[in-house]
């Protein structure tokens, strides 16, 4: 399996931006899709955004679309989720996720696709 750390999280304004990393080690990061959920206290984890392993595809959920985006540098081991016009609702704790499923389809937006978890980083979005 691989290790996942997830940074970058923090308070911001509504409509301001955030980037949030993931770093990976262990095994070869460009053979998992990766992906990013989030999760609000009470509620199920919800999808973000996943990115295929060579960075040329990507789902992204409705809520996001537009104003979030996932990329990968496979050289550093790290996968990114940089979020613009943030809105009070985007208040979570995010996650990444490596899946060893290695074509990215609709299947990962869900999180049993997943095989790796980092520990989540909290992001929180003043009205």
């Amino acid at each position: 399996q691989v290790q996942l750390v997830e940074s970058g999280g923090g308070l911001v304004q509504a409509g301001g931006s955030l980037r949030l990393s993931c770093a990976a080690s262990g095994r070869t990061f460009s053979s998992y899709v990766m992906g990013w959920f989030r999760r609000v206290p009470g509620k199920e984890r919800e999808f973000v955004a996943a990115i295929s392993r060579n960075g040329g595809s990507t789902y992204y959920a409705d809520s996001v679309k537009g104003r979030f985006s996932i990329s990968r540098d496979n050289a550093k081991n790290t996968v990114y989720l940089q979020m613009n016009k943030m809105k009070p609702e985007d208040t979570a704790v995010y996650y990444c996720a490596a899946s060893e499923r290695g074509v990215l389809t609709s299947r990962h937006r869900r999180t049993n696709e997943y095989d790796s978890w980092g520990q989540g980083t909290q992001v929180t979005v003043s009205s």
